[in-house]
């Protein structure tokens, strides 16, 4: 009797394959991490607080240029605000749930880059790379979980290619 599960490239223990339900946990999951992150991008709290992110990132940094620290927060708000509105709508309209996860994958990519771009990510006391520091480090590496959650999402939401190519 065989213990584990084989998918392309994985082994996994669980028997069953993602089903809606789960797929549902996922989407309301990321609907609220960017409804709350989104809305809290519009208080000087949170733009001072991803500021430093925003300045040493090479993808973000001219937002803060062109905008200003509270402009960059609220550009940024607006588009994790979008992110959710698609999510939400996703659940229903099978394209918006594709553009949502996109939209949420582009993000945690985004974010993922920070941990090379942020000054005192990786813990120098502890022997540096691959120590991280509490903050901004284990902050910033949650995002390859969601990262993994919106992976998961899209890959769901695309039609499949089964039989495609008989």
């Amino acid at each position: 009797m065989s213990m584990s599960h084989d998918t392309p490239g994985f082994s996994v223990a669980e028997h069953s394959s993602a089903n809606a339900s789960n797929l549902a946990l996922l989407r309301w999951a990321l609907v609220i991490v960017f409804l709350w992150f989104g809305a809290m991008k519009f208080t000087s709290y949170e733009a001072n607080g991803i500021a430093p992110f925003i300045a040493h990132s090479p993808i973000l940094a001219w937002l803060h240029t062109i905008f200003g620290i509270q402009g960059a927060s609220y550009i940024i708000g607006l588009l994790e605000l979008g992110t959710a509105a698609a999510l939400a709508i996703g659940a229903f309209v099978a394209i918006f749930s594709a553009v949502g996860a996109a939209m949420s994958i582009a993000t945690y990519l985004v974010t993922i880059t920070f941990m090379l771009s942020t000054p005192g990510v990786f813990e120098p006391t502890a022997g540096g790379f691959p120590a991280i520091s509490a903050l901004p480090g284990q902050f910033l590496l949650k995002d390859v979980v969601l990262l993994a959650a919106s992976l998961v999402l899209l890959a769901a939401s695309l039609p499949s290619r089964r039989g495609a190519s008989t």
